[in-house]
Order: structure tokens, then C-alpha cells, then sequence
């Protein structure tokens, strides 16, 4: 049994227990919680959450996590891994909402537009799609050949420095399904959604160094 602390940030946007499920399936313990005494003993943080950009931020602010969060991030650098919303909130600003961003990235959070392709692609972006690395790194550690991930979303990074980029996904349009910078590593598809794929995203996050 892995002995470190693995917080999934609790900030009521979606169903976590699915992600604490699938890391426990893994052998791994994890805590669902909102609690900053809990924040300060972590060695893994993840943020996953699904809805509305703002409601998300608020949602941080409103349980006190904003400022507490940002500084195990990017002060005592406590590896991070964002899904879907919560990988949006780490970016600058959203086309979905007027508040800003937790601002952790030098990106953008913007919405699908196929106005050339009108009534032939949907949105959101549904179901199972393939993603195409960009760099290597450990998080994509003995993912199998065939790797695949599955997606619901209307919104997608756009990152201004192409280093941070991990992967992308075609979609109409290529656009960026995983980032990495540092401690920082965020995908827009759902890990606990995509079988043994997601589980082997899991197994490596929880397995950096």
C-alpha cells in the first residue's frame, strides 16, 4: 500500500468518489477533503470537478482553499493533477465566465467554435478520442499503444508557451488535452471514465517522484 497523502480537493463540483475508487482499485488510499489542516499534510493534490468556470472559482474561494491551495502549488511545489474543470481553473481566464483564474498557467480557457464545420461536430466534445504527446514526460509512463481517454467538454486550454502543452487531441481542430509545467499536470478527459487507460494516468501521478 502506498503510504503517501493523496488529497482529491473537495470544493463541490462533481462526483469525486469515482476518482477515490479508481485510485483505491489501484491500492492506493485517498482522502476526499476541504479541510486546510488536511492541504498542509499532502503530498499529492488532485482537482477534478465538473460545471461552470465561475462556480468552480467561487467554489475555492467560498471554502478558503484559493490562497492555501496556491501556495502548496507553487511555493512548496506539491504535485497537482487537474481533470476537465479542474484543470481549466489553473489557466488565466475563461470564455465561459467573467472571474479570473487561479493563474497558474499562462493560459486561456476557451470555448469550441466550428462556424466552418456548422452541423457537422458537436459540442461538447463526447466520448472516446485518442491523444498525441507532445513532449515526454512520466505521467504518460507504459501508457499501451492503443491508449485512448474519454472526453465531455465545451471548453479546452489555449496555452501561450507551446512547452507547457503535453498532448493533444483532434476535434474539428487539434487542441491541448494535457499540460505539464513543473508540479503542474492537468487533462481534459476523465482518467476515472476511461478504464485501464485512465488508471494507468493515475498510477503514474501518484508514482512521481
Amino acid at each position: 500500500m502506498n503510504s503517501q497523502k493523496i488529497i482529491i480537493i473537495d470544493y463541490n463540483m462533481g462526483n469525486l468518489g469515482s476518482i477515490r475508487n479508481m485510485l483505491k482499485h489501484l491500492g492506493y488510499e485517498a482522502v476526499i477533503s476541504a479541510s486546510p489542516q488536511e492541504l498542509d499534510r499532502a503530498d499529492k493534490f488532485i482537482l477534478s470537478g465538473v460545471g461552470s468556470f465561475d462556480e468552480g472559482i467561487r467554489n475555492l474561494a467560498k471554502n478558503n482553499l484559493t490562497e492555501h491551495l496556491t501556495g502548496r502549488v507553487l511555493i512548496d511545489r506539491i504535485p497537482i493533477l487537474g481533470i476537465c474543470l479542474g484543470m481549466q481553473l489553473f489557466t488565466q481566464s475563461s470564455e465561459e465566465g467573467i472571474l479570473p483564474g487561479l493563474g497558474w498557467l499562462a493560459a486561456r480557457t476557451v470555448r469550441f467554435n466550428f462556424q466552418e464545420n456548422a452541423g457537422k461536430l458537436k459540442i461538447p466534445h463526447m466520448g472516446w478520442n485518442t491523444i498525441t504527446p507532445q513532449k515526454q514526460n512520466l505521467l504518460l509512463k507504459d501508457l499501451a499503444a492503443d491508449f485512448r481517454f474519454y472526453f465531455v467538454h465545451s471548453y479546452y486550454l489555449a496555452c501561450e508557451k507551446r512547452e507547457d502543452i503535453l498532448c493533444s487531441t483532434v476535434h474539428g481542430y487539434e487542441f491541448t488535452s494535457a499540460v505539464a509545467r513543473d508540479n503542474i499536470y492537468g487533462v481534459q478527459f476523465h482518467p476515472e471514465k476511461s478504464h485501464r487507460y485512465g488508471m494507468q494516468i493515475l498510477k503514474n501521478f501518484v508514482e512521481l517522484a
